[in-house]
């Protein structure tokens, strides 16, 4: 049997004694949601490091669908926990620095009282009996432990999957117990796919023979038929096409032995098996049940409309975080939550990562190296308000402010010493195409408050999380609908405009939202470029000013400043103002710049506005 070719998301857990677990019960009787009560709760969480005394330094994690309490190793002696690659010291969410919490959550089967939990009516296990349950009932309790240890607020609520799912939930519920949410993986609802993979499992488990209407405890035979073939379908949802591909493809009709009697002939089949033994050997039928039936009935709307509405009383910072091959929560879902949240001016930060791991991605090593580095940048810019913090604690690039990662250029960006001279104190900036935000970063520094960023770079992303800035995830060409007219004083874009495949469309976005815009852009007709096309019959490269072969260059445009002020023109554009720049010399140029400036910067608003 070969291990690495079982290995998933699951394979550190078990069904061990969970060493540094605590337990603590609830005082009162719960009230739950939809009507019921659990006259008692018992809770088994874990803690790690230690509460500042402050007591602001306390991270709670939410943890998935059959996660549990262990979320990380202690020590060294301490078996591994489903997320050890992101809890510890050192680690993305750093426990010699914060202090974090991760109970099991109600319903579950590790501890928290749940269908396995002696009904004190009875004296029995609850089984069938146990009340249905929401993702409100499974936070009012995290609420109450949370009470417990002493912590008035939470750094931050991080979560995904059904965990981000209770994120969204904490942010609504308890908005001043928080000051961030990180919301993983996840949705304002479950999509009708999703729930139709739920209701199969459900029904795989309730059909099981063994299953005796909930009430199999004290019977030798349980349903494990039923629950393996739900995991069995749950792990099929967790993975992506290039996923499978990668991992069986190579060897598909080669079968390996499995315990059991599920079919093994194909590759994945023995995988598929593998993981619905296991799963048997540490999880209790009636809890995914229980549990599956709170996500599934979680519903904050599927249109940023609706969830907006719906989260109206969210005040906390947000991390959303998705991946691109998920089709159990896909990116739209993700889009559409941001979307609502940057409707309502919310602080949002926003990245797809692109990964080919499918939905198990944020459980996974694979893709570490950004998501990891995107939540430690986000909770440690983070001000102990809930803004970003005003003293980054991740050392700036000096002045003169260095090219971004999509920028075409690679030499001093002197165009953002021009650009910032034109922004009035105090003004709000929406910054498209920001790179990694050293222009937003400069704003910060003289004391502008509203500065939001829009990026498509990964990378560049993560460094605007370093800087603590605000930045969204996108393609310009995709609409910039989520945002208001008027919304900002300055709508920028700096040498982005020739990447750019819908112009009209993305300038007229830009007019609609700022007050005015400013566009930077490189002079495809200086100089430097006509003789080297002209001369050398090349395409142009002058010397790396533009850095990119013809082959794969992202520039999709060709523009000079006279094609810029005819476009203008055209459309009814008033330029306000302009400054050509020579980038070799970092002088601004008066006599025929169209030959003799490599970059110009214009202000531009809609005809009819005031002028500077």
């Amino acid at each position: 049997m070969q291990e690495s070719f079982f290995n998933s998301s699951d394979a550190v857990r078990g069904v061990k004694p969970l060493l540094h677990a605590r337990q603590w019960e609830l005082k009162e009787a719960l009230r739950l949601e939809a009507g019921g009560v659990l006259e008692r709760v018992n809770v088994v969480y874990e803690t790690y490091g230690q509460l500042n005394a402050a007591g602001n330094n306390a991270i709670l994690i939410c943890h998935a669908l059959t996660g549990d309490s262990h979320v990380a190793a202690h020590d060294s002696q301490d078996d591994p926990g489903w997320w050890d690659i992101v809890v510890g010291p050192d680690k993305a969410i750093d426990t010699d620095r914060y202090f974090v919490i991760c109970p099991n959550i109600l319903g579950g089967c590790r501890g928290t009282t749940g269908p396995n939990s002696t009904n004190p009516a009875t004296g029995k296990p609850y089984g069938a009996d146990f009340p249905f349950i929401t993702v409100g009932d499974i936070v009012q309790v995290q609420c109450r432990l949370i009470d417990h240890l002493g912590v008035q607020v939470l750094h931050a609520v991080v979560g995904g999957s059904l965990g981000g799912q209770m994120v969204l939930d904490w942010a609504v519920r308890y908005p001043s117990r928080l000051r961030a949410a990180v919301a993983i993986a996840t949705s304002t609802r479950l999509s009708s796919q999703a729930l139709a993979f739920d209701i199969v499992g459900r029904n795989a488990i309730l059909s099981d023979p063994h299953f005796q209407a909930g009430q199999y405890y004290d019977t030798e035979a349980k349903p494990a038929v039923g629950l393996a073939i739900a995991r069995m379908l749950g792990h099929i949802t967790y993975l992506s096409r290039e996923a499978m591909t990668r991992k069986f493809d190579a060897d598909r009709l080669a079968g390996r032995a499995v315990k059991g009697d599920f079919e093994t002939t194909f590759a994945v089949g023995s995988y598929l098996a593998y993981q619905g033994h296991r799963f048997v050997e540490r999880f209790d039928p009636n809890s995914y049940v229980a549990i599956t039936l709170a996500m599934d009935h979680f519903d904050m709307g599927d249109t940023p409309k609706a969830i907006a509405a719906a989260l109206k009383d969210a005040t906390c910072r947000w991390l959303v975080l998705s991946y691109s091959t998920d089709w159990l929560f896909p990116p739209i879902q993700s889009r559409n939550m941001v979307d609502a949240l940057v409707g309502r001016r919310a602080q949002v930060s926003y990245c797809q990562i692109t990964s080919d791991c499918g939905h198990d991605a944020f459980l996974l090593p694979n893709d570490l190296e950004q998501y990891g580095e995107m939540i430690r940048a986000f909770l440690d810019q983070l001000g102990t308000d809930g803004s970003a913090a005003t003293t980054p604690r991740i050392p700036l690039a000096s002045a003169g402010h260095p090219s971004s990662p999509t920028s075409i250029f690679h030499s001093r960006r002197i165009d953002l010493d021009s650009i910032a001279e034109l922004i009035a104190p105090g003004a709000s900036v929406l910054d498209l195409g920001c790179g990694g935000g050293e222009l937003l970063s400069l704003l910060r520094q003289r004391g502008h408050k509203r500065l939001v960023g829009i990026e498509r770079d990964p990378m560049a992303i993560l460094e605007c999380l370093r800087r603590g800035l605000d930045v969204v995830g996108a393609d310009l060409d995709g609409g910039l609908g989520a945002f208001g007219d008027n919304e900002f004083d300055l709508v920028i874009l700096s040498q982005t405009l020739q990447s750019v495949k819908n112009v009209a469309s993305v300038l007229d976005d830009m007019l609609r939202i700022g007050q005015r815009c400013i566009v930077s852009f490189p002079n495809f007709a200086h100089r430097a470029l006509r003789e080297q096309l002209y001369s050398q019959g090349r395409a142009p490269r002058a010397g790396e000013l533009l850095g990119h072969a013809w082959y794969d260059t992202p520039n999709v445009r060709f523009l000079s400043l006279i094609d810029f002020e005819e476009f203008c023109r055209e459309r009814g554009i008033n330029i306000e103002h302009r400054v050509a720049l020579d980038t070799s010399t970092g002088r601004q140029v008066v006599q025929d710049p169209n030959l003799n400036a490599d970059v110009a910067v214009f202000v531009i608003a809609r005809n009819g506005r005031a002028s500077f």
